[in-house]
């Protein structure tokens, strides 16, 4: 059984049947819609993404699955972001890269030549787990997939903030507030105070080539999941009580859909939807010792999808007509009631498509902690068609004391969403996925060789 269709959800179905074969049984439980965090929104006949919107281009197991299942990059629509403060825009990128370039040094010495040094480091490092993967190698918890990364290193910057991490390796502390608080409040809805792994996944997809998926994002759920012929369950699980069959572990799966309540027996669970208190009324019954809840809580994520006029004037632009920018991040700032702004395109681009005039009626989408109130929409828009507000328990409210969540429950009772509280992305997930898998499929023939190995940058030497 895999509890929730998210990528999580569906990677790890496709990954199992890929190691298990095809002849396992897939029941894959899903409450809401396929797809989870990636989801669109319906405007004037067209969809927009209002979920998980883009794909950093080194993200190797979403690349895969677009090959895999035949779909194809969306078109890339150009346009200009820039860093508003709340009383002018702090930076502003131009079509000239040379000329950024120089505004970037003008402004802030070398401190963006430092960044980019810190995040390339950890993103190299990062890229050594396709590696360890492609050779059937898995961890049992968060901590050792990353030390098998980066070591010592990479598992203290779950623990430390990403502005203590910069300011470590000469950034500025100007650098941080302008620009690494407005990337982090765009992506995350957070402050520097972050910790500094999940800091640099968000920062390397600020400062590399992104993309997204022709017709929308979760296309690759429900494709995945009609590649592997899982069983979609419409259902709610509430809970996992534990039972044994001739001396292996049986788990029951308890559900809530439109008719009434069930159960089914599973000889392996993965739970790729959050256990956290905030989130889930789940029970785990007959598990010795019993297994605790876990700290920590989500954090409100609001997206706004708005069709109307913006209002430039609130940008200091009095003439809409001037106005150039298509996405407006903003730093931390109280009397800001959003983190991040842009004229979104639809899931589907022709070739004829070209993006809207800032003086014509456009797609916003908006990025709150809080639902906006009328006063904010009339801050934003001049005027406006329609808002569409979607409120998502997006990202763990980071906190940079927690420990990680095990991966591991049970014998064959497995936590995907925990990685969550390492970095959250798509790409993350994924890796996360194709981590339960392996493991799933090592520890079931007892493959112990393939867990927990150390010093695999030189195993993997040797294999090849």
């Amino acid at each position: 059984a895999v509890v929730g269709a998210g990528v999580g959800g569906s990677a790890v179905a496709y990954f199992l049947q890929q190691h298990f074969g095809p002849q396992v049984q897939l029941d894959v439980f899903e409450k809401g819609h396929v797809g989870g965090r990636l989801a669109t929104v319906t405007v004037n006949k067209q969809q927009y993404e209002s979920g998980g919107a883009s794909i950093h281009s080194l993200n190797l197991h979403m690349q895969d699955f677009v090959k895999v299942l035949g779909l194809k990059h969306r078109r890339e629509v150009a346009g200009k972001s820039a860093i508003f403060s709340g009383e002018h825009f702090v930076l502003e990128e131009t079509d000239w890269y040379l000329l950024n370039l120089f505004r970037l040094w003008w402004h802030y010495g070398i401190s963006f030549l430092r960044l980019q040094m810190w995040v390339e480091e950890v993103m190299e490092k990062f890229m050594r787990i396709y590696k360890y993967q492609a050779y059937g190698y898995a961890f049992s918890s968060l901590e050792e997939l990353l030390r098998s990364l980066g070591g010592e290193a990479f598992v203290n910057m779950t623990q430390r903030s990403v502005a203590e991490s910069l300011l470590e390796v000469g950034v500025t502390q100007r650098f941080v507030d302008d620009v690494i608080a407005a990337v982090l409040r765009a992506s995350y809805g957070q402050s520097v105070l972050v910790p500094a792994f999940a800091g640099a996944m968000s920062l390397a997809g600020a400062q590399g080539s992104t993309w997204a998926v022709e017709g929308g994002n979760k296309l690759v759920c429900s494709g995945l999941l009609k590649l592997t012929k899982a069983n979609v369950i419409p259902a709610r699980v509430t809970g996992v009580s534990l039972h044994s069959s001739e001396g292996r572990a049986l788990y029951q799966v308890h559900y809530e859909d439109g008719e009434g309540q069930g159960s089914g027996f599973y000889d392996m669970v993965v739970l790729t939807a959050p256990l956290h208190p905030s989130k889930s009324n789940f029970t785990f019954q007959n598990f010795e010792p019993p297994i605790s809840d876990f700290p920590g809580a989500f954090q409100p994520s609001v997206t706004s999808v708005v069709h109307g006029y913006l209002n430039s004037s609130y940008f200091g632009f009095p003439d809409p007509k001037l106005f150039p920018f298509a996405s407006i991040l903003t730093t931390d700032t109280p009397t800001l009631f959003f983190h991040a702004m842009d004229n979104i395109c639809p899931v589907n681009i022709s070739s004829a498509f070209r993006r809207k005039q800032p003086q014509e009626a456009a797609v916003w989408r908006v990025l709150s902690r809080q639902p906006l109130d009328k006063q904010q929409l009339k801050t934003l828009f001049r005027s406006y068609y329609s808002v569409q507000v979607t409120e998502w328990p997006a990202y763990p409210h980071y906190d940079a004391a927690k420990s990680l969540p095990p991966i591991v429950l049970h014998d064959n009772l497995f936590y995907l969403s925990g990685v969550e509280w390492v970095a959250s992305s798509m790409e993350m997930v994924a890796v996360a996925a194709k981590n339960v898998a392996l493991l799933a499929y090592n520890r079931w023939h007892e493959d112990l060789e393939k867990i927990d190995q150390k010093d695999l940058m030189h195993k993997v030497k040797t294999e090849l």
